[in-house]
């Protein structure tokens, strides 16, 4: 009994200890995402040419309907090019309507009025129209306002195999080998400082875990904004602490995770 009771608690040890590593992602003690919704004027203006300065590189979740997208399709074409990821929003951004709080919400846009089916032809539409742009195959997903189910059903089922993985909104920091690609943690920024980001990404290299950012207006271009400066101490650190931490985009990252996860048990 004690033997097998031995052996069973080195197999766990094992487990943790290959969740752990400081070299498991991509050889750095944690992985870093930033990633930007909503295809914002700012995004192009300010955060891209911010991020490259640094060599840093980011996900940005386009709504295929914006504005901006349309008429600055050119310069989201060389962000691509430039290494950053052009990840998949919807189409028309449906959020559910039914619930508190959502009366920014438009009959034509409610995700409670959706059919399964909808979401993900939409988001399907999305993701053509994304690879016109930057002729890509390979991409990630972001749930509007988090919303992951139409009435029971959890409508990014259907759409696993057109993504390799979607961004949820709920804040966690996950080892590798519990990653929910389905539903990846995020902590959203809307007000805070750079101390409070800089303090995550130190958690994350403590705990050698996946951190990822969601951040709408930097310095403004939204309601859920960071100040300009706070976003800057974040790239700054991340920029000096590169030997350390592994600070790419979602799809890169997501692809990553998948692999590792599907050897675990080999």
């Amino acid at each position: 009994m004690k033997t097998l009771l031995f052996f069973c608690c080195a197999i766990l040890a094992v487990s943790f200890t290959k969740a752990q590593t400081p070299l498991t992602w991509n050889n750095k003690s944690c992985a870093v995402v930033l990633t930007y919704d909503d295809a914002i004027d700012i995004d192009i203006d300010h955060v891209a040419p911010a991020l490259d300065s640094f060599g840093l590189k980011g996900t940005f979740y386009i709504i295929g309907s914006s504005p901006v997208l349309s008429k600055r399709m050119s310069e989201w074409r060389k962000m691509a090019a430039n290494g950053h990821e052009l990840g998949n929003h919807a189409l028309m951004h449906p959020c559910d309507g039914s619930r508190p709080g959502r009366g920014f919400v438009t009959p034509d846009n409610d995700l409670s009025k959706y059919t399964v089916a909808r979401a993900e032809n939409e988001a399907r539409l999305n993701n053509t129209l994304l690879r016109a742009i930057d002729g890509k195959d390979k991409r990630t997903f972001a749930y509007p306002c988090g919303d992951l189910k139409i009435g029971d059903s959890l409508f990014y089922n259907g759409l696993r195999k057109d993504f390799s993985g979607a961004r949820g909104v709920g804040a966690g920091m996950p080892t590798i080998d519990k990653v929910n690609l389905d539903n990846i943690n995020c902590y959203m920024i809307s007000g805070q400082n750079g101390d409070y980001m800089i303090n995550l990404v130190k958690k994350a290299m403590e705990t050698h875990t996946l951190l990822v950012f969601l951040f709408h207006g930097v310095g403004g271009g939204h309601n859920i904004n960071v100040s300009s400066g706070a976003h800057s101490e974040l790239i700054h650190y991340l920029a000096e602490h590169q030997k350390d931490i592994w600070i790419a985009p979602m799809v890169t990252v997501a692809d990553y995770v998948k692999k590792y996860q599907d050897g675990m048990g080999k």
